[in-house]
């Protein structure tokens, strides 16, 4: 065996954690423990550019180190009507109450777009209001406008009357003198 192998195969036994672990809490497990890497062979596999490489072939289990490898799960406890029943009200508890937050939900989003909607029916009507207002206010000036217009026109149309009469009187006063 070369030296790289022989270094790995020291490694291995090396106490881990795990294994420091459980010496301290069971010291006849320590010693099955390196007794399971003693037939541990390791062949080097030829050199490579990335590192060297290895085969590790560990010794197949026997049914005796199985045994004491074997860690057990903590047994199932019964189950009775009562838990059940519990479990089950509490699922009930809170499908209830994700119910109970959609519609939360729900009702606050109708709300906000009841909202938007008065909002927006609001500004529609200020400004259907306001542009009525524009409208009727520019009306009634172009008719005050109108309206001093048509003063004016009849203010010059009579003093154009009252001049023409003048004339006329003039020239009858003329004729009446030459006359």
């Amino acid at each position: 065996m070369s030296k790289t192998a022989i270094a790995y195969k020291e490694k291995m036994k090396e106490i881990s954690v795990f294994s420091l672990l459980c010496s301290c809490l069971y010291p006849e497990r320590r010693k099955n423990m390196m007794d399971d890497f003693e037939d541990l062979n390791i062949k080097p596999i030829n050199k490579r550019a990335s590192g060297q490489a290895f085969e590790v072939i560990l010794k197949a289990a026997s049914p005796v180190s199985d045994a004491a490898h074997c860690i057990t799960s903590p047994p199932k406890r019964d189950i009775s009507l009562e838990d059940i029943q519990k479990k089950l009200e509490a699922a009930e508890d809170r499908r209830k109450s994700q119910e109970a937050q959609v519609l939360r939900t729900l009702a606050e989003k109708r709300d906000h777009e009841r909202d938007v909607l008065v909002k927006a029916m609001e500004e529609n009507s200020n400004f259907s209001r306001m542009a009525e207002e524009k409208l009727q206010m520019k009306m009634e000036q172009i008719e005050e406008n109108r309206m001093a217009y048509m003063a004016a026109l009849m203010e010059r149309l009579q003093e154009r009357e009252k001049h023409a009469q003048e004339v006329r009187r003039n020239k009858e006063l003329r004729e009446e003198v030459t006359a």
